[in-house]
Parts: structure tokens; C-alpha cells; sequence
């Protein structure tokens, strides 16, 4: 499972049962931590999740800044809680290009903005998924 986590909203997609390719889910609106957690594991069990990718927001530059401490902290908890491998992942370029690729599309600029949340989970799992091909 891919998450592209902001303060608003969190993309989620998964893998095809064979780990191919990523699909996007719906974009979960956040609330507080506990009704997050909650509903991210009921995704964990609907679709078997074994490992938990998380979007690591660096600076151009590849250093690290307060987001990417907050998504630290978020693992950390995804660990606890759910007991699964949770790696984090260099998502730099992922909302710049799900925007460029959404834009192709003929989706209004509402729908848009409400996708690419989910194109960017979608496409920060494809890329670890990728670069990890003997997982």
C-alpha cells in the first residue's frame, strides 16, 4: 500500500495481487489520528496489505525538513499499530507529476484537485515497487 500524506487528505493505492502495477483508492479525508488509523486498517485487511509505502516530502535539495519529521512520526505509528514493514520514500517529484499527468486528462480542475492526491500515492508505490523489484 502507497500513501501520499498531506495535513488535509491522505492518497492511498495498492498493488495488483501480483505487484506489478499500482492502483489509486479513495482519497481519505483526515480527521484526527485514531479515526485515520481506523480506516486505513480497514483497507489493510480488505486487500491483504503486507508492506506500507510512505511518501518522504525532501527538499530539492534531498535534506529533510519538519514535513519530513512528521512522516517519520506517521510510520513510527503505522508500525505500532499495524506491525507491518513501513518504508518511507523519496516523493519529491510525485504531486508535480500527477498534476502534468491529470492535466492530460479531460477532468474538470474540481475533479483534478480531488485526484491527485490519489495519483501520487499511485505513483510513489509504483516507483518503490520498481526500484524494488526481488521484494
Amino acid at each position: 500500500m502507497g500513501l501520499d500524506v498531506g495535513s488535509r487528505r491522505i492518497g492511498i493505492a495498492v498493488s495488483d495481487p501480483l505487484g506489478i502495477t499500482a492502483q489509486g483508492l479513495e482519497t481519505l479525508q483526515r480527521r484526527n489520528k485514531r479515526t485515520d488509523l481506523t480506516a486505513l486498517e480497514r483497507i489493510i485487511r480488505e486487500y491483504s496489505v503486507k508492506v506500507i509505502i510512505v511518501g518522504l516530502p525532501l527538499r530539492m535539495s534531498g535534506a529533510e525538513g519538519t514535513q519530513s519529521e512528521k512522516m517519520q512520526g506517521f510510520a513510527e505509528d503505522l508500525r505500532k499499530r499495524f506491525h507491518l514493514p513501513v518504508h518511507l520514500w523519496d516523493e519529491r517529484w510525485t504531486s508535480t507529476e500527477a498534476n502534468r499527468l491529470l492535466r492530460e486528462t479531460d477532468l474538470s480542475i474540481e475533479k483534478r484537485a480531488k485526484a491527485v492526491d490519489r495519483m501520487a500515492a499511485t505513483l510513489i508505490l509504483q516507483s518503490w515497487m520498481e526500484a524494488h523489484p526481488n521484494r
